[in-house]
């Protein structure tokens, strides 16, 4: 397996790396807190997609044991069908409560930027330490 069809089968993982580091860099390198909102805002998305790609596990182990994609957990009324993996739903639940806590911290981050911008009339970091002191 030569390295480009490595990267093409997990291109999800490599997403969720590209992704992290990318709100990461948002985070620490920048003054201004807009936009380090905005690079945890990346970085919970790159939690997310990591949870789901991990959620996911049928298609991965699909060719070491045979098994085929993976399916919604539900028993239908004729049993468990032979030969399917079936998908976790556990990470799935768990993403959506993130994103619930994530655009609720989100908005009151902005509002308080909305705040701290009316009080000092800047958003830069090292001004306002300024300020403060």
């Amino acid at each position: 397996m030569d390295v480009i069809e490595l990267f093409l089968e997990r291109y999800n993982y490599w997403s969720f790396v590209v992704l992290m580091l990318i709100g990461l860099y948002g985070a620490i390198v920048y003054n201004n807190l807009v936009k380090k909102i905005i690079g945890l805002s990346i970085f919970q998305t790159a939690i997310f997609l990591l949870f789901i790609s991990m959620a996911d596990v049928g298609r991965d182990i699909e060719n070491t044991l045979g098994l085929k994609s993976g399916t919604a957990p539900i028993v239908w009324e004729k049993g468990i069908e032979h030969g399917y993996m079936y998908v976790n739903p556990v990470p799935h639940v768990l993403v959506l409560t993130g994103i619930v806590v994530s655009a609720a911290t989100l908005a009151l981050a902005l509002a308080l930027m909305i705040r701290i911008y009316r009080e000092f009339g800047t958003l830069d970091e090292e001004e306002l330490r300024e300020m403060v002191e």
